[in-house]
């Protein structure tokens, strides 16, 4: 599955709508991915499963890019 993870770079601030960024992993579960980005300095805010149309539009996006983890 692909998971798209919305996170601010600053993992010690208030999340700000205006800085959140989106990356995309792919992974078995919400845990799984969590685990995968334990390593990194980020603030998860949010982390959603792509359905097969979700996906179809995110890959459209310029930034659509799969995360190696």
């Amino acid at each position: 599955m692909i998971y798209k993870v919305l996170y601010q770079s600053q993992s010690g601030e208030v999340p700000v709508r205006e800085r959140t960024q989106a990356l995309y992993v792919e992974g078995e579960s919400v845990r799984d991915v969590r685990n995968k980005l334990a390593t990194q300095k980020i603030n998860i805010e949010h982390i959603v499963e792509l359905d097969e149309e979700h996906l179809e539009y995110e890959k459209r996006q310029e930034n659509f890019k799969v995360e190696k983890l």
